[in-house]
């Protein structure tokens, strides 16, 4: 989250009154206002009118999973596509426990479950072979390098959210509230929503451990890990082309 496209009262009246904006602060991709302290309204820099309403399908389909829920259809703001969804109680971790891990494992479940049978028209962007284009266009040899030692190829058995990072997941006296930001969402592998948490949530084995048994799964840790270097690896080459540090992920691929 956070504000590209400044927004005033007069702007957002002819959809819902508001009498108070608050504008955010974290995130890169798209700007995102609070309203009266009651609703969230998120202005799609991106993103277009069909990525828009996969992501009001999809919330619909999980409306009794602890997801954003939303009050409006799309609407449209200085020529950009918005949603306003109720606002949510809870804060993103700053610092995580098991009991956290194992609640995000617990969702992802249901989530998956729930997505399992059901299609998305948006591109899958974290497939291998979209990576391999998202690397080439780097034109950097370091993650080349990497990418040719990538051992696994992600399968597409779910819809997955993409970005599942703790800013993305809300606490409430340490009960997880909502997780939000599907602007990503697409089909994809299961196990690549686990491997975001794993690298961003998790700094050991076992609280990796605590996060596969909480999602019930039988992957072995080591296969597991394969996973979790090809997160980096997206995640590392995301940054570079934003033009944002990532050395950092990138040196952690050889630590796993």
């Amino acid at each position: 989250m956070g504000v590209k496209t400044k927004l005033t009262k007069k702007d957002i009246t002819p959809f819902i009154k508001v009498n108070k904006l608050k504008k955010t602060k974290n995130g890169v991709s798209d700007t995102v206002y609070i309203l009266d302290d009651k609703y969230v309204l998120k202005l799609f820099e991106r993103s277009t009118k069909q990525d828009i309403q996969e992501e009001q399908r999809l919330l619909q389909l999980c409306k009794d999973l602890k997801v954003p829920k939303l009050i409006k259809k799309p609407i449209k703001i200085k020529n950009k596509y918005a949603l306003i969804y109720k606002k949510e109680d809870g804060k993103s971790l700053t610092k995580v426990k098991r009991k956290h891990i194992k609640q995000i494992g617990i969702f992802l479940k249901e989530f998956h479950t729930k997505t399992k049978n059901h299609n998305t028209k948006n591109k899958n962007i974290f497939s291998k072979k979209y990576l391999k284009k998202l690397i080439i266009k780097t034109n950097n040899v370091k993650l080349l390098k990497t990418f040719n030692k990538i051992t696994i190829i992600p399968k597409e058995n779910s819809i997955i959210h993409g970005d599942l990072f703790r800013d993305n997941v809300l606490f409430k006296y340490n009960k997880l509230s909502s997780v939000i930001d599907f602007s990503e969402v697409s089909k994809g592998d299961a196990y690549f929503d686990l491997a975001v948490v794993g690298i961003d949530w998790c700094i050991n084995d076992k609280d990796l451990k605590t996060l596969l048994k909480s999602y019930n799964s039988k992957i072995t840790l080591k296969k597991f890990k394969a996973y979790m270097k090809y997160a980096l690896l997206y995640y590392a080459t995301t940054r570079y082309l934003d033009n944002r540090n990532y050395n950092e992920l990138l040196k952690r691929i050889e630590k796993i």
